[in-house]
């Protein structure tokens, strides 16, 4: 019984993780695009025209296409295991052997890392984004009427 609770539990993780990949995924591809494929991670901006706001030193895409890259594959692992262990608990043969867990467990062990650096990736990104619009408050200030 605990095992079959422990699977429920394991399954709806799975579910959210694969959730989330994809709206980061998606979020960071459309934030991309919203820059005319420039990455605004690490960006600086600056005042055009004395009204808007510019990416003025964008990083190379290669940043954000890594950060996009991280969250597509762990959406796509993760919905790949939900759906093997979905069929896995409706055939009543859901037993892991040795094997599944020599191959599995490195996998999710480097997805994990990568994971970590695209999560460093971005909140240090952001945050040198944020600075550089903080920095520019008193120009900003006027604008907003």
């Amino acid at each position: 019984m605990a095992d079959r609770c422990l699977h429920y539990v394991e399954l709806v993780l799975l579910a959210a993780c694969s959730l989330c990949g994809a709206v980061a995924a998606g979020s960071m591809a459309r934030i991309q695009g919203f820059f005319s494929g420039s990455c605004p991670l690490y960006g600086g901006v600056a005042v055009m025209n004395g009204s808007s706001l510019a990416l003025s030193c964008p990083s190379a895409p290669s940043l954000c296409y890594f950060v996009t890259g991280i969250s597509v594959f762990l959406a796509l692992y993760c919905l790949l295991h939900l759906i093997f262990w979905t069929y896995c608990s409706y055939t009543k043969d859901f037993h892991r052997g040795p094997s599944g867990v020599c191959i599995g467990l490195p996998i999710s062990a480097t997805a994990a890392f990568l994971l970590l650096v695209a999560a460093c990736v971005l909140r240090y990104g952001t945050r040198s984004l944020c600075d550089s619009v903080i920095s520019l408050k008193h120009i900003i200030r006027p604008l907003l009427g």
